[in-house]
């Protein structure tokens, strides 16, 4: 199974996700994300009518399907365009289901031995959620202090004047979800993106000439 998508999303560090009921609002967010120069970001599938959204992002980016806990709803996903899926949790069967789809899959997690089982399945990119409520920057640190060798990536409640914290810290990539678009027009949405985009990218850049 290819991680060309995980490691692009380690390469981009910042990664979006758009929680919303309304498949046309969906479309709108991501758009005005990818406007902004988003490659890829997750659609959390809240109805059915969002695979259609998925269908209709994909043409334009890669999208992971967010929120998928059975292999009936990765399906769809799978069929409408997305390459790759994520979960609020971790379990054997989704690890399963990834490899019958031969599509890359995220797994969330909570604590430390979590993310740690995560590691021994062969997850590529483990979500720490809710990051903002075990502690934040800090309890990303202290994960990583003990298991440096996990690619972990915080989500949940998450701002976009945190992202470059969290990467400090270690994040591989950090999932900023209404923070990014809720209360803004699409106009402001994509600005707020090229703002993040420049200075992930000066952090990037700062690091690699240490």
């Amino acid at each position: 199974m290819s991680e060309n998508y995980i490691s692009k999303i380690a390469e981009d560090k910042i990664y979006p996700i758009i929680r919303c009921n309304d498949a046309d609002e969906v479309i709108e967010i991501a758009n005005a994300l990818i406007d902004g120069g988003i490659k890829i970001l997750e659609i959390n599938v809240e109805n059915t009518s969002i695979y259609s959204a998925i269908k209709e992002v994909s043409k334009r980016a890669t999208v992971c399907a967010g929120g998928i806990i059975t292999s009936t709803q990765a399906d769809y996903a799978f069929q409408n365009g997305a390459k790759l899926f994520a979960s609020p949790i971790f379990q054997m069967n989704l690890v399963k289901i990834s490899k019958n789809l031969r599509i890359p899959f995220i797994a969330g997690t909570t604590t430390a031995n979590e993310a740690y089982s995560a590691w021994k399945s062969r997850i590529p990119l483990i979500k720490i959620f809710p990051a903002d409520a075990m502690g934040g920057v800090q309890y990303i640190e202290n994960i990583l202090r003990q298991m440096p060798f996990l690619n972990l990536m915080p989500t949940g409640n998450v701002k976009l004047s945190e992202v470059v914290s969290y990467l400090k810290a270690g994040s591989k990539a950090v999932g900023v979800g209404r923070d990014f678009y809720q209360g803004f027009t699409p106009r402001e949405i994509t600005n707020r993106t090229k703002e993040i985009l420049t200075e992930v990218k000066d952090y990037a850049q700062w690091i690699n000439k240490r």
